[in-house]
């Protein structure tokens, strides 16, 4: 049985559609450390209404691995890929898997979520998900907080108090004069 150190970086492993729970029991089971985020949702039957966990980045699940030994996870039933650059995977920012951990971890609701790249940066002060920085967002009166996986552009959507946010400013250098002041200033 092989045994990942947790040194090895996350990679995305991508799945066949609703393989992401087999594939991470067969990913676990052969001794790998993964992580299969997992969001309620409600699904309506006609004859009743079910609460059921789905994945919340659908035909993906994270592993940590040495990308150099990469063939007994390619070789698992339902593992389509592992996410990167031609033939060569591409780490997942240690940041943002600890980021999906954390907000998983607190319990708030989540959601899939477009990908986010533009928004008011906020770093989140207080709460389960002290620490964090996203996105805030407000969708129907509720604020969310949007975390992404840059490499699989991808996001989700963790409910937050706007009280428990401060904004992130982009850092100003003071001493700095831009060059097109610096030009127009008498003397130059």
């Amino acid at each position: 049985m092989l045994t990942t150190k947790s040194h090895h970086p996350w990679f995305a492993v991508q799945t066949r559609s609703r393989h992401e729970n087999v594939v991470a029991a067969q990913l676990q089971g052969k001794g790998y450390e993964t992580f299969l985020p997992l969001c309620k949702s409600r699904r309506r039957w006609s004859d009743r209404v079910k609460e059921i966990e789905l994945p919340l980045f659908p035909g993906y699940l994270f592993c940590r691995f040495d990308a150099n030994d990469r063939l007994p996870i390619l070789i698992i039933p339902g593992v389509v890929q592992i996410v990167g650059v031609g033939k060569k995977p591409v780490a997942i920012d240690e940041k943002e898997i600890s980021g999906i951990q954390i907000a998983v971890q607190a319990g708030l609701p989540r959601q899939p979520w477009s990908f986010e790249q533009i928004g008011q940066r906020v770093r989140v002060e207080y709460g389960p998900l002290s620490g964090l920085e996203g996105t805030l967002v407000n969708v129907r009166g509720r604020h969310r907080l949007i975390l992404s996986i840059t490499l699989l552009q991808r996001s989700v959507a963790v409910e937050t108090d706007e009280s428990w946010v401060s904004p992130i400013f982009p850092s100003v250098h003071l001493n700095r004069v831009p060059e097109s002041i610096a030009k127009s200033a008498p003397g130059h």
